[in-house]
Parts: structure tokens; sequence; C-alpha cells
């Protein structure tokens, strides 16, 4: 992959900070999993309740909007999640972690 951000790591030479820094990502990864699934949920939530309580009809679009729009966020964050957890797992395995060409 062209645009995979580890492809300039080569496993022979990951030193203990190297293995340290993935499992720092991978729990940053992790974290960023649960922003996106608590983002969807708030905003899931946050629909059901507008157009529970509102009268108007434009808080009740506002409301049938933001149902889609958080199913879509936790989606979105969980696709994201699991193509960083594949190229975390090719440079830890030495999965096509070859040096980049030099320009």
């Amino acid at each position: 992959m062209k645009n995979d951000p580890y492809s300039r790591f080569n496993n022979h030479t990951l030193i203990l900070r190297d293995e340290l820094a993935l499992d720092r990502t991978i729990l940053a990864n992790e974290r960023t999993l649960l922003a996106y699934l608590r983002s969807a949920v708030a905003l899931m939530i946050a629909g059901v309740t507008i157009m529970h309580f509102s009268t108007a009809q434009w808080f009740t679009i506002i409301g049938i909007i933001s149902i889609p729009v958080g199913a879509f966020t936790g989606l979105l964050g969980w696709f994201r999640f699991h193509r960083m957890k594949k190229s975390i797992a090719r440079v830890r395995n030495g999965v096509d972690v070859t040096l980049p060409p030099e320009d």
C-alpha cells in the first residue's frame, strides 16, 4: 500500500521503543473507536429525544436526520478502527513492511 503510514518500518529493525510506540498506537486506536461510538450513541439519543419532546415540525426533522447521522458515525469509526488495526498488524507481524523507494 502506498498510503500506509507504517510501510517505512522494517520489522527486523523494530526495537523496544518501536514496540512500545505500537502499543500506544493500538490503545489510541481503541480510544478513537470509543469516541466515535460515544458520539454515535449521543447523536441517536439526541434524535430520539428531540422527536419525542418537540412539537415543532423542524425539530422533528432535525431528530429524524440525527439518527442516521449517528449510525453513519458509528460505522465510520468501526471501519477506520479496523483499517488501522490491519496496518498495525502488518507492522508487528512483518508483512509488507519493506522500505519505500527514496525519491
